[in-house]
């Protein structure tokens, strides 16, 4: 099996957790599986760089300062493997093998990368390359940098292009929990998650697998994320499922939308939770929710309007905030999906432009960490279906 394993700050800490890394390398190496190692700065070197740069500085010098912490990993990674008879080789920007290349806007030259890490892959029968996570280098030998999360996105691209069987993201969490355990009692690990799900959740602030690592994710290629304690590189953790694709999707059935107007709405507790909860009881799904200082629009199927604003109603009635209900009809939700949607700068303008552009109304625009989906008239569905198709 061909495995690119990651190590994080917190995995190679100390000279003890190094040690452990080792270990658990060169037992996979001996069990006759093809490994390639990417190390993150250890500890909390590369922050520590960072808070010591008290002077104006250009972006090549600020990258080879911070490169230092990955540099260091690395050399010593190299060193206990070494002390346990495998051959081992460190790779850092400047190398001759060196494999990630970065074009010059900064972006990742894919075929250059892709090349480069098909001929390291090829090597991995007899050696193991250990390389510096975050850092890359572009076509004129300058260090460059892969942004925050970096060692993650180095780990999965280079899985990706080096046709990895897995890769495994050693870290200082037991995988994917079902709550902060230092928050909430009985939180327990994860076995399974999405690549979808964990994007959603890493997008509000989960420190497991950094999004932009993610994008990377192929259907056949396994991540897992396990604890640096476990030891194991091939067992345990959570396994990390799916792709993440780019998509536009229209529903194909119409919606409605109602709206429920109260005094001071978002500060009233209870209110969206007994409005859902009535909705649910009598059999309406809702499509989505949007909600405001002093009203709540919810979107459900168009045939189930009428039930919906029943219900609806009768809660305007019974709650003191609220005051009335309003129904309309006819609309289509149209939404983009895309792992690189967080990441892109001015998003909403390129979804709202075209529209205004071609004169069809927005009625709503809802996002998520992933997605943003947009609500306009029925009659207008075909040509923003066509419109965000050319965009995304």
């Amino acid at each position: 099996m061909r495995v690119v394993a990651k190590f994080g700050g917190t995995s190679l800490g100390s000279g003890d957790r190094v040690n452990r890394a080792a270990d658990s390398i060169a037992t996979a190496v001996e069990a006759g599986h093809e490994i390639a190692v990417v190390a993150s700065a250890m500890g909390s070197t590369t922050d520590e760089l960072l808070d010591e740069i008290t002077f104006e500085t250009d972006d090549a010098d600020r990258a080879q300062i911070v490169s230092m912490g990955e540099r260091t990993s690395v050399r010593m990674l190299k060193a206990a493997l070494a002390a346990r008879d495998i051959e081992a080789i460190f790779l850092e920007p400047g190398s001759e093998q060196w494999p990630v290349i970065t074009d010059a806007a900064g972006e990742v030259d894919v075929e250059e990368t892709k090349r480069r890490a098909a001929a390291l892959a090829e090597q991995l029968d007899g050696v193991v390359p250990v390389i510096t996570g975050f850092l890359a280098q572009d076509h004129d030998g300058n260090v460059t940098t892969l942004g925050r999360g970096g060692s993650d996105t180095t780990a999965v691209m280079l899985g990706k292009y080096m046709n990895a069987d897995e890769v495994v993201i050693v870290t200082d969490v037991e995988g994917v929990m079902t709550g902060d355990p230092r928050v909430v009692e009985g939180a327990r690990n994860v076995g399974k998650i999405t690549v979808d799900e964990l994007r959603n959740l890493s997008f509000r602030g989960a420190e497991v697998v950094a999004p932009s690592a993610l994008s990377y994710k192929s259907s056949n290629m396994d991540v897992r994320v396990v604890h640096y304690q476990h030891g194991d590189l091939l067992t345990g953790g959570t396994q990390v499922e799916g792709e993440f694709n780019s998509l536009v999707d229209m529903r194909e059935e119409s919606l409605a939308c109602l709206t429920v107007a109260g005094r001071a709405i978002r500060n009233s507790s209870g209110i969206l939770q007994e409005l859902t909860a009535a909705l649910g009881e009598a059999d309406v799904n809702v499509d989505a929710i949007a909600s405001g200082m002093d009203s709540v629009t919810f979107y459900v199927d168009e045939a189930a309007a009428e039930r919906a604003e029943t219900v609806l109603h009768r809660e305007v009635v019974d709650q003191e905030p609220l005051s009335s209900v309003t129904v309309e009809s006819g609309l289509a939700a149209i939404r983009v999906t895309g792992g690189q949607l967080p990441n892109r700068s001015g998003i909403i303008k390129a979804i709202v432009d075209p529209m205004a552009d071609a004169g069809i109304n927005l009625y709503d625009l809802i996002t998520s960490a992933t997605s943003v989906a947009l609500f306009v008239d029925w009659e207008d569905r075909e040509d923003a279906l066509e419109i965000m198709q050319r965009r995304f």
